[in-house]
């Protein structure tokens, strides 16, 4: 299987060939740590809405211009943006500044160089990213994970190395940063955003929020990331390859003080974007639909929370605010990636608690309903989650070591995707194929 494994994701060469980058160290960071000057930190990309974009972020405590020298081969373009004031919520109210600036132009598929920065205040170290492939006819490899803290990160050395080496094209975190990013007046957060910046300045981090965001109306969330779409970040989509990936936020069906309109449009978006992404002519492009929220709606761990009730707020929603579940159901979605859960857990094809295999022999091929994977065991200060012993018929497997997911879209038909345990020093302790012979609606009768 490890065999299997490195020829899976052999992938593009390596990211050191421009640039020579020390890989640090997985232990926490000091949150006695202050931000300085003008000097630029959490350096993270992101998707930008096209494969001849690319959108770079970084935090600096002065205000300074935004400013990103790139190029292949040489800083030979500029590109400038802007910055916004975000105050914390804490005690000390500290003031950071986020930048945000837009590389576009870029030649699909091509490899830049780029620091960022200013004159007045310092450029951040030298960083490589390769652009998004153009069109459908290509495989992209992404690793996600969800509850990673700054604490007890025990799967962010191995992926660092990973990213480094070029196994990925992306990173899904599918929820719950730092633990918690508003800790000790957002130092926490700052320190968190620093260790992931040897994986996230490399390629698109992209992002959903969780539980542990909801400090302050998820403001340091809504505030340090950059998803595409421009709604906070909390639910927005992109197109990769053979697939359409949609993030969205769990969190609105639970933290209802912060207004329940948040839950009728969010509902809204999520109806019309795989009205979209279903038609015949966008499904034949992209017949893979995947979505990532943090709290699943199935799961058979014994901590009572959400997924562990069978009218799970996620899965059926509130009294004329809906959840997901039929949602998904009725637009075809291939996979469901979650979170919360500091475990592995993967599921048969399931729909209202009912098994839907392809066939006994092979049950991930032309499945009948959603597959779904809970990845929440990266690593956080909340160590594991625990199981009911005897697990229900829909889950397929489980397992609580630490580690993340690894997948790779092979083509329109083929998708692959393995569980990595750190605690196995990196060994694949589980690892299926998704078949699907045509996407679309699911039909029971």
């Amino acid at each position: 299987m490890i065999g299997r494994m490195r020829s899976v994701f052999s992938g593009r060469a390596a990211i050191t060939a421009a640039v020579f980058v020390a890989v640090v160290s997985a232990s926490p960071v000091s949150v006695e740590r202050d931000i300085y000057g003008g000097w630029p930190q959490q350096v993270h990309l992101s998707y930008a809405g096209s494969a001849s974009e690319m959108m770079v972020t970084w935090s600096t405590s002065n205000k300074t211009d935004s400013v990103v020298e790139y190029g292949e081969g040489g800083l030979a373009k500029t590109a400038k943006g802007s910055s916004v004031e975000f105050e914390d919520g804490g005690d000390e109210h500290r003031v950071q500044y986020i930048h945000r600036v837009r590389l576009t132009g870029l030649t699909p598929g091509h490899t830049y160089m780029y620091h960022c920065g200013s004159m007045e205040g310092g450029w951040s170290d030298l960083y490589v990213f390769t652009a998004m492939k153009d069109g459908t006819d290509w495989s992209p490899s992404f690793a996600a994970f969800g509850d990673m803290g700054n604490e007890n990160a025990q799967s962010l050395s191995r992926l660092q190395g990973e990213t480094q080496r070029g196994m990925y094209d992306f990173i899904l975190h599918v929820g719950d940063f730092a633990y918690d990013m508003d800790s000790e007046n957002a130092r926490v957060g700052d320190a968190f955003m620093n260790q992931i910046q040897s994986i996230a300045a490399y390629v698109p981090y992209m992002t959903c929020v969780g539980n542990h965001e909801n400090a302050y109306n998820f403001s340091n969330y809504v505030s340090r990331f950059s998803m595409p779409g421009g709604v906070q970040s909390l639910f927005y989509s992109f197109d990769v390859g053979p697939a359409h990936i949609i993030g969205f936020s769990t969190e609105v069906y639970f933290y209802i003080q912060y207004g329940l309109k948040q839950m009728t449009e969010q509902y809204k978006w999520l109806e019309q974007d795989l009205m979209e992404a279903a038609k015949p002519e966008n499904r034949k492009q992209r017949p893979w639909i995947i979505t990532m929220g943090h709290r699943p709606m199935y799961c058979s761990n014994n901590d009572h929370d959400d997924c562990t009730r069978h009218e799970s707020v996620v899965r059926k929603g509130h009294i004329g605010y809906p959840g997901v579940e039929d949602l998904f159901y009725k637009y075809g979605v291939d996979l469901e990636i979650w979170a919360h859960e500091h475990t592995y857990e993967r599921l048969w094809p399931v729909y209202d608690y009912k098994v839907y295999n392809g066939s006994l022999a092979a049950p991930y091929t032309n499945p009948k309903a959603p597959v779904h994977i809970i990845t929440g065991s990266a690593g956080c200060r909340e160590r594991h989650d625990g199981w009911v012993p005897n697990p229900p018929a829909w889950s397929a497997l489980r397992n609580s070591d630490y580690g993340y997911t690894r997948f790779k879209l092979h083509n329109s038909t083929h998708l692959y995707l393995e569980q990595v345990s750190d605690d196995k020093d990196g060994q694949v302790i589980d690892s299926i194929w998704v078949i699907k012979d045509q996407h679309g609606p699911y039909s029971h009768t």
